[in-house]
This record gives C-alpha cells, structure tokens and sequence, in this order.
C-alpha cells in the first residue's frame, strides 16, 4: 500500500500499519505501537504512477531494479516468479520495483524501453544498467550487484 511520503508496511506482530519513508524502504525499522522489529519488504513494488516511480528512483539509500512489464507479455508472466525470488533476496540490500508499460507508457519512453521484460538498475536516479529480455532471479541479483560494486 502506499501512501504520500512513503510506504505502509504492517507489522507482524500487531497489526498496525506503520508508515515508512522512502530512504528507508529497505531498512529494518520497529512498529511504533509494540517496538516489533519491520524487515525489509520481500516483495517487488508495484508502482501506479510516475510521481511515486520518480521519488523512489531519487529518494533509495540502495539500488532500485525496475522490472518494465505488460499484462499480455508472455515472458513478462513467466519471468514475474523470478523476480519476486530477486526481491526476496535482495530485501535490505536493493528495492525491487516493477512497472507495467500499459499503465505507464511515459516511463517506458523515458528508459527507452523497446521490448520487455526490460529489468533497468538505478542508483540516486541514474541508470547503471539495463538488459531487455527474461532473466533468471540469479542473473536480476548480479545486475544489483555490478550496482553495489560500482
């Protein structure tokens, strides 16, 4: 769920919906009602609307890895559990967002997105790199990882 300023994450041991800033997405945080620790998001983040795309990519202390997909994209469907696995996996060290082309064909323009899936990693807002084509969770790792190293 979001929510302006930044993401609503529920906390296991309560049930409060806690607010969490952007910059800290990927940061194990406490529930302000029972102190229970908040880990990181595991799944990717389906973003709506250019406007939430644009102060994730500036505002995460880590990599953002963009998953560029549409509904009617066979390979995008197939592709969609390796991604979850990459979020999983990634979780505290990079986000894992994903953006459907359809919906936000602006974005896909503005990342020169020609076929999909397309994955792209950013850093502060800049793209460090990007590959078209499906891609196992292991090889989405290894692009966020050329980011952290870089």
């Amino acid at each position: 769920m979001r929510m302006l300023g930044g993401m609503i994450r529920t906390c296991a041991a309560c049930g409060t919906a806690n607010r969490i800033p952007i910059a800290h997405l990927a940061d194990t945080g406490r529930c302000g009602r029972c102190k229970a620790p908040l880990p990181p998001g595991e799944q990717p983040i389906d973003v709506t609307d250019a406007a939430t795309f644009d102060r994730i990519s500036r505002e995460a202390a880590v990599p953002v890895l963009v998953d560029f997909w549409a509904a009617w994209c066979g390979p995008c469907r197939t592709v969609a559990p390796e991604v979850s696995r990459a979020a999983a996996a990634l979780a505290g060290r990079a986000l894992v967002v994903k953006v459907d082309t359809e919906r936000l064909p602006q974005l896909a323009e503005r990342y020169r997105v020609q076929g999909i899936p397309n994955f792209v990693v950013l850093s502060r807002g800049a793209v460090v790199d990007q590959r078209a084509g499906a891609m196992r969770h292991t090889d989405l790792m290894r692009l966020v990882d050329g980011a952290l190293a870089a």
